[in-house]
Order: C-alpha cells, then structure tokens, then sequence
C-alpha cells in the first residue's frame, strides 16, 4: 500500500524544469532594521535612508505620546520632533547598536533632550514663574506638562541617575519611550522582575520627590 501511495504522490512531488524555484523567504522588519543598523554603524551612506521608512512610525508613535501631556500651547510638532531626534541619532557615532529596541531606547532619549532644551528656551525668555504641585497617575503620566514640569521631572530625573543610574534609564525608557517591561529588560540587560521591582520602587520615589519639591 506504502508504494502504491508513493507512485500516486510522484506526479505532485515532482518539480519540472518549467517551474520557478521556490523563493527565500523575505526578511522581516525586526532583521531589516537589525542589517541596516549594522550598516549604520560601518558608515554605509545609504544606510539612514533606507533605515528611516522601517522606524518612522513608531517614532512618530513616541513623539505623539509624548507631545500629548504637554501643555495645548507647546509649539513642537511630532514630525519636527522625530526628525530632530533622528538628525541626533545619526550623529551617535559612538554608539553601537544593539539591535531595534535599543534603537527606540535612544530615540527616546533624544526626544527627551529635545523636549527639555525646548523648555529651557522657554523658560529663559519669561521671568519668574511660580512652579505647582505635580501630580502623578499611576502610571506616571502628568496631564499637559508645563514647561516648569518638565525641568521639574529632568531635575528629578538627574538626582535619581545619582543615586540609581539603572533606576533612571527605567523612567526614561518606560516614561519617555514607552517601551514595556520585557523591552526594558532587554536593553538593559536585566530580568523582567528587576524591572518591575524597580519600576514599584521608583513610582513610589518619584511621587514624593516631585510633590514635595513643588509644595516647598
């Protein structure tokens, strides 16, 4: 019965000269943006064009998110802060890429500077300026961020890089770019319940350190 079985399959197995070869199996964005990293990192010229398409999105992602807690008179828009942030990270020639989501993790700290030294232009051309109580959501986001907030968070953020640095690289990655845990755990090359350890006990720091400043 095997052969028979067999004989009958040989018509539908057999390739003829006439049909294409099967073809490879395309790359998928994670790999694509991965070789062309690689590339950017060798200074291959084309490498940033090709690059920007595959990333655009999800950069312009982060920069609505984060654009949307600022204040309605903020004057940055997320095409303008994306293509800052870009224009930044090519000029990290010191950086060696690991990979996507390290890629993401340092676009969000570019647009992070952006956004303070945005602030800090502001602020210089006002006098004064009475900071408020800020208060945070669960999760730590601040609904429409005034310019005072956001120096107030940098401010809070540069004490906590002193005394924790890896404490500090969480709140940038997972406040400003978003990433999840298991991302977080990634780049920094730690467990997913470190992080979520140190996220519990920073929540609970950054809370106090940022009220109590403001009511002083």
């Amino acid at each position: 019965m095997a052969n028979k079985m067999n004989s009958a399959d040989e018509p539908h197995d057999a390739v003829t000269d006439n049909q294409p070869a099967a073809s490879a199996e395309e790359p998928s964005d994670e790999q694509e943006i991965a070789a062309l990293l690689e590339q950017l990192a060798s200074g291959v010229d084309n490498a940033a064009d090709q690059l920007m398409p595959l990333v655009y999105d999800r950069l312009r992602g982060l920069a609505q998110k984060m654009l949307r807690n600022e204040s309605p008179s903020h004057t940055l828009q997320p095409t303008a802060l994306v293509n800052e942030a870009y224009i930044r990270m090519l000029g990290q020639s010191q950086v060696n890429w690991q990979g996507k989501t390290h890629f993401f993790a340092i676009g969000a700290r570019m647009m992070r500077r952006i956004l303070v030294d945005h602030a800090r232009r502001k602020l210089s051309q006002k006098r004064g300026g009475s900071l408020h109580r800020i208060s945070l959501e669960e999760d730590l986001c601040i609904s429409k961020r005034s310019d005072e907030d956001v120096l107030a968070i940098e401010d809070a953020l540069s004490k906590l890089a002193e005394l924790d640095p890896r404490q500090a690289q969480i709140v940038e990655l997972r406040f400003y770019g978003g990433l999840t845990v298991e991302e977080v755990a990634e780049v920094l090359k730690v467990s997913k319940r470190t992080v979520e350890s140190d996220w519990t006990m920073i929540r609970a720091w950054l809370r106090r350190e940022l009220t109590s400043e403001q009511s002083n």
